[in-house]
């Protein structure tokens, strides 16, 4: 073995800055990721027929096609389809959102049916609007009951963002493999970059878990 990990030292500022790019896609996705889950979710226990059928086909496709083949169709195909020259960070926040959307309505429809349903049937006997019934009685209970899936979910996306290398992002591991053949070495950056994300999924558990606490002690 011939490692030496003071070679990348003048490097290791570059690629901390990829840090923040990491953390656009994870940050951006998880949001959007979360909104478009939300309303899924709610397609998929509407009475309208359409919107259940649309929700359950969007599902059905995101969940079963790979997320890379997804970043590379939005990255390549839509200069080619509407003429729009899409940027790396557009086109993997926007796979990453309607992908990460698939997985989280799942897990929201399953919170909102776990809520007990007296709830439900009290408030539709007061007389309370059902979009006021859902945001403010139904979903506000469902998420705090699927808080550790949509951590794990979030947690994922922080992972999964290393895929944007494959676009040109200058994420961290993209940042990693320019070090890496600059200097004609591989384990040393590669290691480097995985302690990162390490650290980043155990901040994130860790802030998780205290946020879980802090929601169980308010009931």
């Amino acid at each position: 073995m011939n490692l030496d990990f003071a070679q990348i030292v003048p490097s290791i500022p570059f690629i901390l800055d990829g840090i923040w790019v990491t953390l656009q896609y994870t940050l951006l996705s998880t949001f959007f990721g979360f909104l478009l889950g939300t309303v899924l979710s709610l397609f998929k226990i509407s009475n309208i027929k359409p919107l259940k059928w649309f929700a359950v086909a969007y599902t059905s496709i995101f969940r079963g096609t790979p997320l890379i083949v997804q970043i590379a169709i939005v990255y390549f195909s839509t200069p080619q389809l509407i003429g729009y020259d899409i940027t790396a960070l557009q086109a993997g926040v926007l796979a990453f959102s309607l992908n990460s959307a698939a997985y989280i309505s799942e897990t929201i429809r399953g919170g909102i049916l776990a809520v007990d349903k007296g709830q439900r049937e009290a408030a539709m006997a007061l007389g309370v609007p059902y979009r006021a019934m859902m945001w403010d009685i139904i979903l506000p209970q469902a998420v705090k009951n699927i808080l550790p899936a949509l951590v794990n979910e979030s947690i994922a996306l922080l992972k999964e963002s290393a895929l944007v290398s494959t676009i040109g992002a200058l994420d961290l591991l993209r940042r990693a493999n320019i070090v890496a053949s600059e200097k004609f070495i591989y384990f040393e950056p590669l290691i480097f970059v995985a302690a990162i994300y390490y650290v980043m999924v155990m901040a994130l558990t860790l802030a998780a878990r205290m946020l879980e606490r802090r929601l169980r002690r308010s009931d």
